[in-house]
């Protein structure tokens, strides 16, 4: 993968030539944000090639919350719909753009200096562009996959069973927050090119049954052709036992270990951390791990947050007065310790030197919560530990609620 530093204007210029080039675009993607600016109008937009009775068109998909927002503009037409539709779409401030074409795969970042750090590989296969209008709703992981026939999750035809759409929506959901960042984090030097021999290290901290392992295994391998091997931590023999045989089964690249997320040994250490669901300080066990190993990516959905509740039920008569109401009821308290809990998650993972994104996620059958931790290391982790905000920005929040937070202890020790 070729990488190399452009201004902004003639990266972007080399982007707007491959989304008006009907015959070759695949798809395109604009997400996240520049430094320092505001926000774009959308979480994220994307754009690609369809045929309709009028001619061709660039479909834009835009996302904000749960809607997703369509428009078509015609291209080629004279009209200059096409054109003027991307145009403006480059003129916010994105952070990321992934481009692919039949031939190539560009990856775009803006750095803190606002170049673009642009990272371009070659299509490694044939690649057939979907140019309906009216297509089916392309799965991540296709309900008749192997995977999801042999959990239990889809039938033997190959249909999510009714019982099982739950679990589905949060393997897809994983899948969808996994695999742009992934992307992202190679493309920009945060987590290592895999190679045959060096194969990507995902491990999935409290693991289970292994849905979510199995899953990501799948989708890294097949549709993003990363070699990759996983490992799941459980405390329980049987599921690992379990997990094994799947495994075996289905030819996937597997290891499962059996301890304690805080204790269970992973070597050599991960590039990759999921921790989705785990109870209570379970998740700062798998986020400090994650840290002390210096994973590039780390997506963490947590559960309960009984740890700070029980802090701030202990402390209510020190917390500020002007927030009483927030302490004095038990749901109130319950929700606000969710958010004080992932706050104060966010602020050390960032100080322990990782770019940390607090996204909304499914809710499983255990837990209503739904946000999910995504966290890229950075490339000198050093200078966050020395950015006097962030520590500020701490030391007021675990202050003004008299709170000490698990994940801190585990950092510090």
């Amino acid at each position: 993968m070729a990488s190399r530093t452009l201004p902004l204007a003639d990266a972007l210029a080399e982007v707007a030539e491959a989304l008006s080039a009907h015959d070759s675009l695949v798809r395109a993607v604009a997400s996240g944000r520049r430094r320092g600016v505001e926000r774009p109008a959308y979480e994220r937009v994307d754009v690609r090639p369809i045929d309709l009775r009028t001619g061709p068109h660039l479909q834009f998909a835009a996302t904000a919350g749960d809607q997703v927002l369509t428009s078509n503009h015609a291209l080629g037409d004279g009209s200059g719909a096409a054109q003027h539709a991307v145009e403006q779409l480059l003129a916010q401030p994105w952070g990321n753009w992934h481009v692919e074409t039949t031939s190539e795969i560009r990856q775009l970042r803006v750095t803190k200096k606002g170049d673009a750090q642009v990272s371009v590989s070659t299509q490694t296969a044939p690649v057939v562009v979907d140019r309906s209008h009216d297509r089916v709703k392309q799965r991540l992981l296709s309900p008749d996959h192997p995977v999801l026939r042999t959990l239990g999750i889809s039938d033997a035809q190959g249909r999510v069973k009714p019982t099982r759409q739950a679990k589905y929506r949060q393997v897809e959901e994983m899948l969808r927050l996994l695999a742009p960042a992934l992307t992202e984090a190679i493309a920009a030097g945060r987590v290592r090119t895999p190679t045959p021999q060096e194969p990507l290290r995902v491990a999935d901290l409290g693991c289970g049954n292994a849905y979510l392992t199995f899953a990501a295994s799948a989708h890294l391998t097949e549709v993003l052709g990363l070699p990759t091997r996983v490992i799941g931590v459980d405390v329980k023999q049987q599921s690992a036992d379990h997990n094994t045989q799947v495994a075996a089964e289905l030819g996937i690249d597997a290891e499962f270990v059996v301890g304690t997320i805080a204790e269970a040994r992973v070597d050599p250490a991960p590039d990759v951390v999921l921790a989705l669901h785990a109870c209570d300080t379970a998740t700062d066990e798998a986020l400090a791990r994650a840290v002390h190993w210096g994973a590039g990516l780390v997506l963490a959905a947590p559960c309960c947050h009984h740890d700070v509740a029980a802090q701030l039920r202990r402390g209510r008569d020190e917390a500020p007065a002007a927030y009483a109401s927030v302490l004095r009821h038990g749901i109130l308290r319950e929700r606000f310790a969710d958010t004080l809990t992932d706050a104060l998650r966010e602020n050390l993972l960032r100080r322990a030197g990782y770019r940390v994104e607090v996204v909304e996620f499914v809710e499983s059958a255990h837990t209503p919560r739904n946000t999910l931790l995504r966290a890229v290391r950075r490339t000198d982790p050093r200078a966050a530990e020395q950015d006097q905000q962030l520590q500020e920005a701490y030391e007021h929040l675990v202050g003004a609620w008299s709170v000490r937070p698990r994940l801190a202890e585990l950092l510090d020790g």
